[in-house]
């Protein structure tokens, strides 16, 4: 029987209530041990932010507690935040190979790979860190060496599944070990801490090997030049285009920092034996267009791939046009759907045909739907269910699958602690949380005011006014207005806008005139005045204002 004084609690910072940024924290005893530190993207609900990551402030204040950071598997948003947040945490980091030798990459290019201790994790093997004895079970998903982990500890198990799906022609790697998870289950599980991506979608989610056979009939009938864009990870997707292109007696070039990067990792892994090596940009005009077969990054119509300088026609190596076929071997994910019309419409405009899996099986999912999710809920047998990775409306689709198989499940959303024993579970407190957001190369709070002016900026631009004034305050010449995005250098409204901010200016009591923090915001209140009487707009004003003699 577990006493009352027993600790062990699952804390999620990110990835529990929104997609991406997965960052998860058990407690035991006191001590920490985190799972996975990924970054996620910003989308409609936030434009001025790019890429984003999850505050580690609350686990940071306790690093002397954290006893490592385990990676279940090589995908961004699950370790592409470890970069930029290591130096927070100051922990060992246990990978398996392949997800090793993509974060290696990644912290040569910050400078960390000196100090950044990675342990490598052989495939089925496991860890003992602190309270926590940890075993990895193997799982498909769509990168190579997923793992589920296993936590044993003194009050209970858990079992973390990370991304998984149940795919029996997973093309590189084994299946998921469903007999693995029955043997767990036979043991008793207290909870497991599951995905939920694809929690409202009936039925199952594919097998690569399906999508291998149709890249292959598709590619082998189409003219001109063919690109497939896909994501880089995938190093089975990969393989697959690289199959197709063979058949159809294409060579293939690859396009794309990340995709090279992966294929480099893949094949100091070991994966990809049977392909040769993909040629380089330059050689994209050497061969003839019936016979090249272009693998492209940039399926998520991020602004600076491959595919978004080809489909703008600004690519200084590649170009596609009328006749061409672009295959989307992808999803969308959730945010990215203007990115994604932009690129596709860029290339239509330019005569390519398009393929996507909404009309063509060129893609299948990494994540489990509910068919899957029963089978693992039904090997497993918990006695209680906690949906994460996913926004709430897939939380509560999980939650709701769970309940029907007889599982309790419990919600919970980023910052929140589960209390797993005693039983039953309950949340019992809640942590601070946010999100950074990286801006060039430095981090800042996404709740910030730098943050909260650019997303203001976004909607309503910016207004610069600049001003000379003498010593008792009578403006010297005539104020200037510039408002880029808002009106051109040479727009004759920039004359008016002068002429009015003088006016305002004219009546101004003496005492205001001659300090300058009461002469700048009287132009900054005339300004706003202005462009929302004129224009319907309220922008981020700035006074640049000068004294003379």
């Amino acid at each position: 029987m577990v006493g009352a004084s027993a600790d062990l609690a699952f804390l999620p910072l990110g990835g529990t209530g929104e997609i991406g940024m997965n960052f998860n924290l058990y407690r035991c005893d006191g001590r920490w041990l985190a799972v996975d530190c990924g970054i996620g993207f910003g989308s409609g609900e936030y434009p001025e932010a790019e890429i984003m990551l999850p505050d580690p402030s609350f686990i940071a204040s306790r690093r002397d507690a954290l006893v490592g950071l385990v990676i279940t598997h090589a995908h961004e948003d699950h370790l592409g935040a470890v970069p930029r947040l290591w130096r927070e945490l100051r922990c060992p980091v246990y990978a398996t190979p392949f997800a090793a030798a993509i974060l290696t990459r990644k912290l040569g290019e910050a400078g960390l790979l000196s100090e950044v201790k990675i342990k490598i994790v052989a495939p089925g093997g496991g860890i003992t860190l602190g309270p926590f004895s940890i075993e990895f079970l193997h799982v498909a998903h769509s990168t190579p060496e997923a793992r589920a982990m296993v936590i044993r500890t003194p009050y209970g198990t858990v079992l973390h599944t990370g991304d998984w799906k149940l795919d029996p022609h997973p093309l590189i790697g084994p299946p998921t070990d469903e007999a693995a998870f029955a043997a767990l289950g036979a043991q008793g599980v207290l909870a497991m801490v599951c995905d939920s991506t694809n929690a409202m979608v009936e039925g199952h989610s594919g097998s690569e090997a399906d999508v291998r056979r149709t890249l292959t009939a598709l590619i082998r009938d189409l003219p001109g030049r063919v690109a497939v864009t896909c994501f880089a990870s995938n190093v089975a997707r990969v393989e697959s285009v690289a199959v197709a292109a063979r058949a159809a007696g294409r060579s293939i070039v690859i396009a794309g920092r990340s995709l090279r990067n992966v294929e480099a990792a893949a094949r100091e892994c070991g994966y990809l034996k049977m392909i040769p090596p993909f040629l380089p940009e330059d050689a994209a005009n050497e061969v003839p267009d019936e016979r090249l077969l272009l693998l492209v990054s940039g399926s998520q119509g991020e602004p600076r791939s491959a595919l978004s300088r080809i489909a703008a026609d600004v690519h200084p190596r590649i170009a596609l046009g009328e006749g061409d076929t672009v295959v989307f071997s992808s999803r969308v994910i959730p945010g990215n759907e203007r990115a994604i019309r932009t690129v596709q419409d860029n290339l239509v405009r330019r005569g390519v045909r398009l393929m996507t899996d909404a009309d063509h099986m060129v893609h299948v999912s990494g994540h489990p739907a509910r068919d899957e999710l029963r089978r693992l809920y039904r090997l497993v047998k918990p006695k209680f269910a906690v949906p994460v990775h996913g926004e709430w409306r897939h939380l509560t689709a999980h939650a709701g699958l769970a309940q029907e198989l007889g599982i309790r499940p419990i919600l919970l959303e980023d910052g929140e602690i589960l209390k797993l024993v005693p039983e039953p579970p309950e949340v019992v407190d809640s942590v601070p949380v946010g999100r950074l957001v990286l801006d060039g190369n430095r981090m800042v709070p996404l709740q910030s005011e730098v943050m909260a002016v650019r997303r203001r900026m976004l909607g309503n631009g910016a207004v610069l006014g600049s001003l000379a004034v003498d010593r008792s305050g009578r403006i010297v010449g005539c104020p200037q207005v510039s408002a880029p995005g808002l009106l051109e250098m040479d727009d004759p409204e920039v004359a008016h806008l002068n002429s009015a901010l003088a006016a305002a200016l004219a009546d101004l009591p003496a005492p205001l005139r001659r300090d300058d923090a009461s002469f700048a915001e009287a132009a900054r209140s005339a300004l706003r005045r202005e462009f929302g009487r004129r224009y319907g707009k309220r922008p981020v004003v700035e006074i640049h204002l000068l004294r003379v003699e």
